[in-house]
């Protein structure tokens, strides 16, 4: 077992951090005092448990002005999934299994930011090169190309595979434009799915190179402004932020082992 897993395994051990997660599953991005108002202990109580979490990489924190505000990041759950859900039965592995499912299910109106961290063992620019560049992008993942305007007001666009087109996918199945780009540190851009009929979202990643050749990758899916338009999309909105996780667990396993995991 590798320290990131046994930190995981030792986070989700303890009833309280499985009730923090629990409630920032419900609603994400709250305070320490909001947390603090839900659980019978101190502040310092509640101060220690999330710093385990934030260890194990179950929660991001983030700024927001004066504010650090406290967000729910699935990777590290699918990760263990994908790393143990073969060499044990699926009874063995049911209630991780459980909350894998609940943790990466689609967002909805009450969730309208989603923030996912992984660490990987590359460079910020092989991340970069293969979250951008389609002779990457069709080898994880749904392993779809991509196309990019690499400048502010340039056009992007998530083609269709082979295997999406039969099913009957258009070929453009996700469009957006860049309105930040930073390589190989930041890209911030607008994300819509072209065939049902939701509203564009944003979409930011972020790349922080650590030491021991180690990069730390953030992906925050803001659907904010998502909710007011909600009632013209037939409530298609539920399907914003769902498969992050798993993405990013496949791009993990391309990178640091050279094979997708579904390969």
């Amino acid at each position: 077992m590798t320290e990131d897993d046994a930190r995981v395994f030792k986070a989700l051990a303890d009833s309280s951090r499985r009730f923090l997660l629990d409630l920032l599953f419900v609603r994400d991005g709250r305070t320490l005092t909001e947390l603090e108002s839900e659980l019978e202990m101190t502040r310092f109580g509640v101060m220690k448990h999330l710093k385990v979490l934030e260890e194990a990489g179950l929660v991001v924190p983030r700024k927001s002005g004066r504010e650090k505000l406290h967000f729910l990041n699935p990777v590290p759950i699918r990760l263990i999934h994908d790393r143990w859900i073969d060499k044990y039965t699926l009874q063995q592995v049911s209630a991780l299994a459980d909350l894998k499912a609940e943790l990466e299910r689609p967002m909805t109106t009450t969730r309208t930011v989603q923030v996912n961290r992984v660490y990987i063992k590359a460079s910020a620019q092989t991340i970069w090169d293969a979250i951008t560049k389609p002779e990457w992008t069709v080898k994880y993942g749904y392993q779809a190309p991509v196309e990019y305007d690499m400048r502010v007001g340039g056009a992007y666009r998530g083609l269709a595979s082979e295997a999406m087109k039969e099913q009957g996918a258009p070929d453009v199945i996700i469009d957006g434009e860049v309105l930040e780009a930073d390589p190989p540190h930041k890209l911030v851009q607008t994300w819509r799915m072209t065939y049902t009929g939701e509203p564009a979202t944003t979409l930011t990643y972020e790349l922080d190179e650590k030491e021991g050749g180690i990069c730390c990758l953030t992906v925050t899916h803001d659907v904010t402004d998502a909710p007011q338009t909600a009632a013209q999309t037939g409530g298609m909105l539920e399907g914003h932020g769902g498969g992050w996780a798993e993405m990013l667990s496949d791009l993990k396993s391309l990178l640091e082992t050279g094979k997708s995991m579904y390969a």
